[in-house]
């Protein structure tokens, strides 16, 4: 796969001098063109290998090469943001609608990739509430209930009507098909989920710092596990009446970020209250274990509720409000992340790491602190023992889990000037052992790499350091 990236992208083995500043048009032109045969690819990999090439998730490498002073690293930043945004427009692909008002009902449709789920169109809604003061609008993902989708779907616009929580941007999906496939975490909807914060990005309307999932029901189990897995994205997460088996989305993974978990006490259904009180006890646990981050700043902010005398049907308006108080913290110096396989693909990257190698096909634990210039990771494999198992459904529903150190794993740890000071030497510990101390040296190949790997504007990463443990 990746051999076939790089046939189709021959620019990507040039280098180039490093005289040739930011300002430099054709520079800017050669990211451009390098991001357009990117993406480019990636269509085609979908077409050609199918399921397989999107679960494998590779991350993709260019040659580009230009050495930089680190005064000019924003101008740089900016260049490539560009590039990135220019090659996201050109691209031939089902754009997102323009967000007109959310009260006019504006609605399109994706077509899902085929061979990630058959006869997959997902219609939604998109519009805004409200005018934002600076232009940019904080961006609300609803994942709606396991009902009659259409019944459904007209349910979330009349909830994003009534929620206040504006100014905001909305993108309300409708479940592309019923049945074995109502889950919002599966391959198809990962891809439409990419997609969405991909396009609404570099559309410039929405704030990269003020994005936000939460739903109701099945989409309560959905925005659960997406609030674990693209925890790095989220400002503040927020399902409700769901309750996830804690193996499906490992509280860890929601430091940093605002949590929100409300559920009826009487919500009996697939032990839904009972998953929720687990999940509040996990998440207080580890509050209690790790209350602040390397600079003194809270790791876990929750609010996990059993509400009383309330079943099935909770108070819904509570929710947003309390979400939108968050704004991300895109580079937190600590990290905590558990690479989970959802629907069987793991993410290849979260805040600052990316896996070049994962040490084995059991679940990664990393634990990184930075801490001056020095950036600390312990890498663990996970083992999970089921010590509760429903005998109705077959749920597990409690788990003990096993750590023991990683080896054998390769990572690339992205660094800029909000993490550490790129002026001293930095030192770079995994599992206790040095790996890497010296100047890291700013470099346009990290942030066209970056820029490839998280979409994400505040994750355009001067530098990158790459480790083997």
């Amino acid at each position: 796969m990746r051999k076939t990236i790089y046939a189709v992208m021959a620019i990507a083995s040039l280098t180039y001098s490093t005289h040739t500043t930011a300002q430099s048009q054709d520079l800017q032109k050669m990211v451009n063109v390098y991001f357009e045969q990117s993406l480019q690819a990636q269509q085609k990999a979908l077409e050609q290998d199918g399921k397989a090439s999107f679960a494998q998730n590779a991350p993709l490498y260019t040659e580009l090469q230009t050495t930089i002073k680190n005064k000019d690293i924003a101008n740089y930043q900016k260049m490539v943001w560009t590039a990135w945004c220019e090659a996201n427009n050109a691209l031939q692909e089902e754009k997102l609608i323009e967000p007109a008002d959310l009260k006019l009902a504006k609605n399109s449709a994706w077509h899902l990739p085929q061979c990630l789920e058959p006869n997959a169109v997902m219609p939604y809604y998109y519009g805004k509430k409200g005018v934002a003061d600076n232009g940019q609008y904080p961006l609300f993902l609803y994942t709606h209930g396991s009902g009659s989708k259409d019944r459904e779907w007209a349910n979330g616009i009349e909830l994003g009507l009534r929620f206040q929580d504006a100014p905001s941007i909305y993108f309300i999906p409708q479940i592309p098909n019923e049945g074995e496939y109502y889950r919002w975490w599966h391959l198809s909807k990962q891809y439409a989920f990419e997609k969405l914060i991909r396009l609404s990005l570099t559309s410039g309307e929405v704030d990269a710092n003020r994005l936000y999932v939460f739903g109701i029901s099945e989409g309560g189990y959905g925005s659960q596990r997406l609030a674990s897995f693209y925890a790095d994205y989220w400002a503040a997460a927020g399902p409700m009446a769901g309750g996830e088996p804690l193996k499906n989305a490992p509280v860890e993974n929601c430091a940093n970020i605002g949590f929100s978990l409300l559920t009826g006490a009487d919500d009996t259904g697939f032990y839904r209250n009972d998953l929720t009180w687990f999940t509040q006890v996990a998440f207080d646990s580890v509050q209690l274990a790790r209350p602040l981050a390397v600079d003194n700043t809270p790791i876990f902010r929750h609010r996990i509720n059993l509400l009383p005398g309330m079943q099935h049907h909770i108070t819904y308006g509570l929710t947003t409000p309390w979400l939108k108080q968050f704004v991300r913290n895109p580079y937190p110096k600590t990290v905590l992340w558990e690479d989970f396989g959802m629907d069987g693909r793991h993410r290849s990257g979260f805040y600052n790491l990316q896996v070049l190698t994962r040490p084995s096909e059991a679940r990664t634990y990393y634990e990184m602190n930075i801490d001056k210039n020095v950036v600390s990771i312990k890498v663990s494999d996970v083992e999970y023992t089921t010590t509760m198992k429903d005998k109705q459904w077959g749920i597990d529903l409690k788990f003990n889990r096993n750590y023991t150190i990683a080896t054998g794993g390769r990572l690339r740890v992205y660094l800029n000037e909000q993490l550490v000071n790129l002026k001293k030497p930095v030192t770079v510990k995994i599992n206790g052992k040095q790996v890497f101390h010296g100047i890291a040296k700013a470099d346009l190949q990290a942030m066209v790499n970056s820029c490839m790997e998280y979409f994400d504007p505040y994750r355009v990463y001067p530098v990158a350091i790459d480790l083997s443990y």
